[in-house]
């Protein structure tokens, strides 16, 4: 039921950086009562485990596309080492 209930919260986005935020629980305790749920304490627990997990991944991924970007970056622009060789010849 906590998976079911977290799928009903809005994602909260940042819009200046496009980061994840979090869900917006503005809603859950209406939710709450709209699904008649017997214990809210439990369901509230495991769905901010969740967004703990989902943020966390959330912020690794992004971390290893922005690494990415950075290493194909330097490789378009010649490794970011330039070395000049003497050739005689």
């Amino acid at each position: 039921m906590a998976f079911f209930m977290y799928s009903l919260l809005s994602d909260r986005w940042d819009g200046a950086s496009g980061s994840y935020m979090g869900k917006d629980w503005a809603q859950c305790l209406q939710l709450f009562e709209l699904w008649e749920i017997d214990n809210p304490k439990v369901i509230m627990f495991f769905m901010k485990m969740n967004e703990r997990i989902v943020i966390e991944h959330r912020a690794e991924v992004a971390q290893a596309e922005a690494k990415a970007s950075e290493r194909k970056q330097k490789a378009a622009s010649g490794g970011g080492t330039n070395y000049a060789h003497k050739v005689q010849g």
